[in-house]
């Protein structure tokens, strides 16, 4: 991927029990936001999180 393809955000999203979506943050490095997302998950709620470029 060259530079001009990288998105210019990573963001971390949230999918509740509802199905409803929600941007939870937006990070500079893709490294960053799936630390988060991971965090996010590990505190075991029910919720569905994932990293996409935006």
């Amino acid at each position: 991927m060259t530079a001009e393809d990288r998105p210019a955000h990573w963001v971390v999203w949230r999918q509740d029990d509802n199905g409803n979506r929600y941007e939870v943050r937006r990070c500079e490095s893709r490294e960053e936001a799936d630390a988060l997302a991971a965090e996010m998950e590990a505190r075991g709620h029910k919720q569905l999180y994932w990293v996409a470029g935006r």
